[in-house]
């Protein structure tokens, strides 16, 4: 699992007497977690366990980030998630289709 270190996690704005710098405090969090190519599930536990950042907030801020930059988020999901190994089945298949005899 990732780590997102909190050196100074006592310096975490308070939610209720500094709104705004919480919610900018934990969107600079989220955007360290995509760097570390991170989940949505892996981002809000880390935040939870290293910052103890309340799922609930994690998860609204993640969710108003994905709705103002959608197209970020696509290609972010498409680079992140597990790709099944592609095998190649390679079907022998006549090179030549057998062709009809027009002529007698």
């Amino acid at each position: 699992m990732h780590s997102i270190s909190m050196h100074n996690h006592h310096q975490l704005p308070c939610l209720h007497c500094h709104p705004h710098s919480y919610i900018r405090t934990v969107q600079h969090l989220i955007e360290r977690c995509l760097l570390l190519r991170m989940s949505r599930d892996q981002c809000i536990k880390a935040l939870a366990e290293h910052a103890r950042i309340w799922p609930l907030v994690t998860l609204t801020v993640w969710r108003e980030l994905l709705k103002e930059n959608r197209e970020f988020f696509q290609a972010y999901f498409h680079a992140i998630s597990p790709r099944p190994c592609m095998r190649r089945q390679f079907y022998k298949a006549p090179r030549f289709a057998r062709r009809k005899q027009y002529w007698k």
